[in-house]
């Protein structure tokens, strides 16, 4: 194992046989991934793409058929290692007749602490994660934001090196959300290390280090974010707001690939174009200014994560499907 890696999958395999002529199904087709300790990685792909069985194998819950995973210098699985992990699921169940503190004390002795080490965290945790006030009331009464919001704190119970969090603000408002990225931050600046899986691009932006992108059993991407985008762009978006009129805009920018050209109520035009570097958007603005066109507003807009996505999967897009 790699020094300092708290995650590492080589060459992952694992595949399933069902159906009356058990076909054999590939869910990982040759894995390979490195998390390192105190980063916060991010585990993307559509439906299908074997994002839970990748977490179902480093936890020990199904046998890999092929390859080697690890955890915290540990095989995936190893009882030892799998003590130093706490584990979010996407949709926990904790029994209906528990509070959120009965709740906390139940998993935590399932984790094997001593009572006085539950007593004294529990309330503390619910607190961190904004259920103090309702730490006394059935979880019956609890949204889906609430039941994952006290899945993190039971989590957090046993103070885990690494945490594997399946879609943890699934089910969250924004400000539910907000709260949760900043649980996590602080827990990253403790020198935790926390793999999540999550659907919702906008939130792995934010918070990972860097994220890896599955698609049908395979890594079709790795790297942070700004790499990722780097290596999706063939170029700039320009974006441009002109006191001009479509056909003389037009005409100013002549072959250029405009994308969007609309009117605005004051008369001016949104002008969205695709340009290959900066020197090629020099041009573009001498082009408009020697026509006698006022440039308004102009602004170059940022490749974002689920701009990567979506153009790595524009060849199947009934992969992205509820993704």
């Amino acid at each position: 194992m790699t020094r300092n890696a708290a995650i590492e999958v080589h060459n992952l395999v694992k595949s399933y046989r069902g159906g009356l002529l058990r076909k054999r199904f590939d869910a990982l087709r040759g894995v390979s991934l490195q998390v390192e300790q105190g980063e916060i990685f991010g585990l993307l792909g559509p439906n299908g793409a074997g994002k839970t069985t990748l977490i179902k194998v480093l936890l020990g819950i199904v046998r890999r058929s092929g390859g080697s995973a690890s955890l915290l210098g540990r095989p995936a699985g190893d009882r030892t290692g799998r003590m130093k992990v706490g584990y979010l699921p996407e949709n926990l169940r904790i029994a209906s007749h528990h509070t959120a503190l009965t709740a906390m004390e139940y998993y935590g002795k399932l984790s094997g602490l001593p009572w006085s080490e539950i007593k004294s965290e529990r309330l503390r945790l619910l607190e961190s994660v904004g259920l103090a006030d309702r730490s006394r009331e059935s979880v019956k009464k609890f949204s889906k934001g609430m039941l994952q919001r006290l899945g993190l704190a039971q989590a957090l119970l046993h103070d885990p090196e690494l945490l594997i969090l399946d879609e943890p603000t699934d089910g969250l408002d924004p400000v539910g959300r907000s709260h949760v990225r900043n649980v996590l931050m602080r827990l990253k600046e403790q020198g935790k290390t926390i793999f999540l899986n999550s659907h919702i691009l906008q939130e792995v932006e934010l918070i990972c280090d860097r994220v890896a992108i599955l698609d049908r059993g395979l890594v079709k991407a790795i790297g942070n974010v700004h790499e990722l985008s780097a290596q999706q762009s063939e170029g700039v978006e320009l974006e441009l707001v002109v006191a001009a009129s479509e056909a003389s805009v037009r005409t100013a920018l002549g072959e250029r690939e405009i994308t969007t050209c609309q009117p605005h109520r004051d008369g001016t035009y949104r002008v969205v174009l695709q340009i290959t570097d900066q020197a090629a958007v020099d041009r573009c603005i001498d082009d408009l200014r020697a026509s006698a066109i006022s440039i308004v507003g102009l602004s170059r807009r940022r490749v974002t994560l689920e701009d990567t996505f979506l153009k790595l999967f524009a060849e199947t897009p009934e992969l992205i499907q509820g993704s």
